[in-house]
């Protein structure tokens, strides 16, 4: 019994971890979602009230506008006194000064008389020059009016008095100047170069104090605007949403979606969510499991989908706990890029559709976001149809942003009834949102890596013949670099014909026997003169160093970095099949004695996918073609039917997605294509 619960559970082994998955998903969603409940009405400014009469459900103040409070901060900022601490030991350290500069001086020589009324009328000077206060000059003060006043604190009493009342450092000069040119007993311009400088601010700016009147004059800024009571109207049905109203409603659904954060609400609140998100990642479920099983089916495809709507609505909740007007430069087009890169546009639309309808809980205006996220969406995809190249990233991007530009200046005009509404603001987010979108290139790139996926952006730059690997291939294995690229052009239109991917195949046949070029001239392609190495070995030597280019070309790989659907190719298409000729040799000599058949044996696995199973039927086929001296249309025939019922009878493809019709349609294309090859033409039957 505990075998058969083993094996059941083994059977379903996949089933349970996509059902974890989804679990894990939506527990992650419902703890991003915020706390508070959401408002049922959606209205907008300047349009009727399309539902019933409402009632207010409890008291509740009417909030200002930003606006309003915006210019009430900004002239409560401007009348806040600037505050200015009276220094007095700056008039004392500036006679110290004084003096030292005059014994250093000339002046020094002085008669005893002279000296005495130089400093006399020095200090007198510098006394008034502090009296009157050499104010500190900040950046604030300059642009102020200049009877602008300003606090002065003194003895820990503020005093109110004009900024033109007070010196500043070239006033003081100029006073200076003024009074030294009526001094009697010595030539006032000699002390003049001494006393400026020692000049010296003494109201100095006090930057905490300031801050602090500041931010008391800031708090004592209502944020309301009378009230509404319990039982009175707010809004009439088919009433018309102005200003006024607009305050009173957005101010009931703030109070509102605060309210319902607490207690049995709440509760409430998590199972409504609960249900909404378990049947949105349902849809996503079914969806893939109906539509698309074959993604389905393997665990990493979910994760990174789950983990792409995840991410998007993390991004989305960070950003509106930091500023909800910034919602629009959140890169929501990411998700269809990624998803197209790495699959097609129907589950790319399909999974964009999931996660603007989950952020459709999250943001306000719902409709509006959804639409315009919609639109946006699905002009995203059309731009990567057909992604060829990384320079396309640019063009969506632009696409992106010319979208959402034209949806919002039409949404504005039927709203609003004139431009002078648009926001610059929204325009500058779109151009983030579009920005942010390119960094889908290294994303994609990140997601190749971690996942082990391939895209075919990478897939081009890979088939490119100029690469590093196939270059030294075709160096090294001339023979075996003319036979993977005749390979790779018949398993491409072979992938197309079937619906495969033709670039994937193309791809990997191109490196299916990268594995040769460290013994090229052990394989007959690479052979010439009439030497064949093989005549000096063993069968069993021969034939471990035939199938050991398998093992060669997946470690070249791997060092190479080549992605691991790559490396499925090399290790695949041999399939675990017999080295024909030697093992026949072998058996030949053998005769009826049993001997091991392990050396003679690749050592797989057998090809799992669409792709790998077009290349091995085009590997054998190809290259036992070569052995044809004068190929006609019948020998070509009768050589791939042969060759791929063989590989059939062999069981070489019972874990591939084939069916007959795939194999019979191939069969056509590589006939087709090795006549094209030989140059044969078809013998059309003659009328008589």
């Amino acid at each position: 019994m505990k075998l058969i619960i083993t094996k059941r559970q083994w059977r379903n082994y996949y089933q349970i971890n996509k059902i974890v998955l989804f679990l894990a998903t939506l527990v992650i969603l419902l703890a991003l979602f915020p706390r508070e409940g959401r408002f049922k009405y959606e209205f907008q400014r300047g349009k009727p009230w399309q539902h019933e009469d409402l009632i207010a459900p409890f008291d509740f103040a009417v909030l200002k506008q930003q606006s309003e409070l915006k210019n009430e901060r900004k002239v409560a900022l401007a009348e806040a006194y600037l505050f200015f601490r009276y220094d007095q030991e700056k008039n004392e350290y500036s006679k110290s000064d004084f003096l030292a500069r005059l014994d250093r001086s000339s002046l020094n020589l002085a008669t005893a008389e002279v000296k005495e009324l130089i400093i006399k009328t020095g200090f007198s000077l510098l006394d008034s020059i502090y009296q009157k206060g050499v104010i500190e000059m900040i950046p604030d003060l300059e642009k102020k009016v200049p009877d602008f006043q300003i606090a002065v604190l003194k003895d820990n009493i503020a005093k109110i008095v004009p900024v033109n009342s007070l010196l500043t450092i070239n006033k003081a000069n100029e006073y200076l100047l003024m009074n030294l040119a009526t001094v009697q007993g010595f030539d006032g311009k000699l002390i003049l170069p001494l006393l400026q400088a020692t000049l010296t601010h003494n109201l100095m700016f006090d930057e905490g104090l300031t801050n602090v009147q500041r931010d008391q004059s800031l708090n004592n800024i209502s944020t309301t605007r009378g009230m509404v009571q319990k039982g009175e109207r707010v809004i009439a049905k088919g009433e018309l949403v102005n200003e006024a109203k607009f305050q009173q409603l957005e101010s009931l659904r703030l109070e509102f979606e605060s309210k319902s954060g607490s207690g049995y609400n709440f509760k409430m609140i998590l199972l409504g969510r609960l249900i909404l998100l378990s049947m949105a990642l349902l849809v996503f479920g079914l969806f893939m499991y109906t539509f698309r099983h074959d993604i389905y089916r393997e665990n990493r495809n979910i994760v990174l989908l789950l983990l792409l709507i995840t991410i998007m609505v993390s991004v989305t909740t960070l950003v509106m706990n930091i500023q909800v007007s910034y919602i629009m430069a959140v890169p929501i087009c990411l998700v269809p890029i990624i998803v197209r890169t790495f699959y097609d546009t129907r589950l790319a639309l399909f999974v964009h559709i999931i996660t603007v309808i989950i952020l459709g809980f999250l943001v306000p205006n719902s409709f509006q976001f959804l639409f315009i996220q919609l639109i946006t969406g699905i002009i995203t995809i059309i731009s990567v149809v057909h992604l060829h190249h990384r320079s396309q990233f640019f063009f969506t991007s632009l696409m992106i942003l010319i979208s959402y530009s034209v949806i919002y200046i039409g949404m504005t005009l039927m709203q609003e009834g004139s431009i002078e509404q648009l926001g610059r603001m929204n325009f500058l987010m779109f151009g983030i949102s579009a920005m942010l979108t390119l960094f889908s290139y290294p994303l994609i790139y990140l997601f190749e890596k971690i996942f082990g996926m391939i895209t075919d952006v990478s897939l081009i730059e890979l088939s490119d013949t100029n690469s590093k690997l196939l270059r030294e291939l075709a160096l090294k294995s001339p023979g075996t670099f003319q036979h993977s690229l005749i390979v790779s052009n018949i398993a491409e239109e072979s992938a197309r014909a079937i619906g495969a991917n033709s670039l994937l195949a193309r791809t990997g046949a191109l490196y299916h026997d990268i594995g040769k070029m460290d013994m090229p001239m052990y394989y007959i392609e690479n052979q010439s003169g009439g030497i064949n190495p093989h005549d000096e070995l063993s069968y069993e030597e021969s034939a471990n160093i035939i199938t050991g280019h398998v093992i060669r070309g997946i470690e070249k790989a791997r060092l190479s970095k080549l992605p691991e659907a790559i490396i499925d190719f090399i290790r695949t298409h041999h399939g675990n099949r017999f080295t024909g000729y030697f093992y026949n040799k072998f058996k030949q000599e053998a005769g009826d004695v049993p001997f091991d058949e392990t050396p003679f044996r690749y050592r797989g696995p057998i090809p799992h996918s669409k792709e790998t199973s077009i290349l091995m039927m085009a590997d054998s086929i190809e290259a036992a073609s070569r052995s044809l001296k004068t190929p006609s249309e019948r020998d070509i025939s009768d050589l791939v039917e042969k060759i791929i019922d063989n590989q059939m009878e062999n069981r070489q493809f019972r874990n591939s997605p084939l069916t007959l019709k795939d194999i019979s349609t191939i069969k056509k294309i590589i006939k087709k294509k090795l006549l094209s090859i030989y140059h044969i033409r078809i013998e059309y039957p003659t009328n008589h």
